[in-house]
């Protein structure tokens, strides 16, 4: 395990020239999931899917459901599991890859796209691999694990503008994602100044102990699992199923949590159309059953940003933890749960008192909103009726996320979640990420792009250096 002491000693990555100042770019730089989706024109993009299993799977079906994609190559740690052999047989024609390295190195001529569907930690190696090789990327949320290689992915994206980006917040792409741009460019919504953001489904939450005092024992390892291509720049551990099908997205050393999971679902619109940028403050105000290893089984963590331009200072609080719900407002009525979230491996996600949403809070109206493509509600509902004939008309969503990325591949459309507009919501999350680890406010200059009150945190906008033979993509 990578100590405070020990981080400190070596300074994170610049002890190997990889920190953010050594990279020359740190002051730069649904619709529902229906079974009759429309089919889109054009020629099919020649698409290799990297991760088959699981949330894998389903993003395949969703690219060939667009009449757009064809499928051509296949690349998973884990070649011979029950998820990976559904897709196999599927596709027979298809490559079969483990490592992602060799198909790019045996099979680069015959793909034109990528879709990277494994977990956070790997996000970063493979879409710098894909964009090295001229490949366009579809990489699901959240974008990156760490600070840093959000940074770099946005800066190797814009190096190289022909090829293109989209992370797979799919609400991007949906009514959420229209209805908040025409409202607030109507001006109904405005002078937001708050906003609570909120996931509280049991979906998320293991049953661990938190009283942890070191990592899990090792046990043998899967005999179709390629354990040493699946920590790809992660430095080892021995394998333990609690690291495994999905379970990483628990742990500090190779997952996001709940906020970077559902983040992206739930803050997308407010961080792109309120121009939030990157936080000044991140607090985490409460921590329950707070650790070294794993994320807590709760959390409240307060986000200020700045003025912008237009916008005024504006706080953002995001709650997780199935016993941590946020205060409601007068009026809140029925929460909604998005119609568009996809099943996990532990099935669909169950309905509760408060739904995964958000609460948008302006000098002169509420907003309720849910995740995903959840449209915004005006609240209570007397103030909605009396708002009904100012609401302006929301345009319908020309392609889905899955259609806008393939479309935007032919030349015919823009991706509506680049890596140039996701990348600084990724870096929301890293900071959040780093104010839960170390249990302890931080300050943060957007312009130097550093933690100011707190070495060892902001030590982890890096992290530690990547395992021996995976340092060539940190450098552009």
């Amino acid at each position: 395990m990578i100590t405070r002491r020990t981080f400190l000693k070596t300074g994170g990555l610049a002890a190997t020239g990889l920190a953010l100042g050594g990279v020359g770019i740190a002051n730069s730089l649904s619709s529902q999931r229906q079974s009759q989706q429309p089919v889109y024109q054009g020629r099919k993009i020649k698409l290799a899917c990297i991760g088959i299993g699981n949330r894998g799977e389903q993003i395949m079906e969703d690219f060939e459901r667009t009449g757009l994609a064809d499928i051509v190559a296949l690349c998973d740690v884990d070649m011979g599991n029950k998820q990976t052999l559904k897709m196999m047989s599927r596709y027979p024609n298809a490559r079969q890859f483990k490592d992602f390295r060799e198909l790019f190195d045996k099979f680069g001529n015959e793909f034109e796209a990528v879709s990277i569907a494994i977990p956070d930690f790997a996000h970063f190696p493979a879409a710098m691999c894909a964009i090295a090789h001229g490949k366009h990327v579809y990489v699901e949320k959240p974008m990156a694990r760490t600070f840093l290689e959000a940074e770099l992915m946005m800066a190797a994206a814009k190096k190289n503008p022909n090829i293109v980006t989209q992370v797979g917040n799919q609400g991007h792409s949906d009514a959420n994602y229209f209805q908040f741009k025409a409202w607030l460019d109507a001006g109904i919504i405005k002078d937001i100044t708050k906003v609570t953001c909120h996931m509280n489904n049991d979906r998320r939450w293991h049953s661990w102990d938190p009283n942890i005092k070191k990592l899990p024992e090792g046990q043998p390892v899967p005999p179709t699992l390629d354990w040493d291509v699946w920590h790809t720049t992660r430095f080892w551990h021995d394998y333990n199923e609690k690291y495994h099908q999905g379970e990483w997205r628990s742990w500090y050393d190779f997952g996001m949590g709940a906020l970077g999971d559902w983040g992206a679902h739930i803050m997308d619109t407010v961080h792109e159309f309120l121009e939030l940028g990157l936080p000044y403050e991140v607090n985490p105000v409460k921590l329950t059953g707070h650790n070294d290893y794993f994320y807590p089984m709760s959390s409240t963590i307060l986000f200020r940003f700045p003025a912008r331009k237009k916008f005024p200072a504006l706080d953002l609080t995001w709650y997780d933890g199935v016993d941590n719900l946020p205060p409601l407002p007068e009026g809140y009525g029925k929460s909604e749960l998005a119609a568009d979230i996809p099943a996990s491996g532990v099935g669909e996600i169950k309905e509760i008192k408060v739904n995964p949403g958000k609460i948008i809070y302006g000098k002169d109206l509420i907003f309720k909103g849910g995740s995903h493509g959840s449209t915004l509600q005006i609240i209570p509902e007397e103030k909605a009726k009396a708002m009904e004939s100012k609401l302006p008309e929301v345009p319908k969503s020309p392609s889905n996320h899955f259609a806008n990325f393939l479309l935007a591949c032919q030349g015919k459309e823009k991706t509506r979640s680049p890596f140039e507009i996701h990348g600084a919501l990724s870096q929301v999350f890293s900071l959040g990420v780093i104010a839960q680890r170390t249990n302890s406010l931080i300050q943060f200059d957007a312009k130097t792009k550093q933690i100011t009150n707190n070495p060892f945190a902001n030590a982890l906008l890096t992290q530690e250096p990547p395992r021996k033979g995976w340092e060539e993509y940190y450098s552009l």
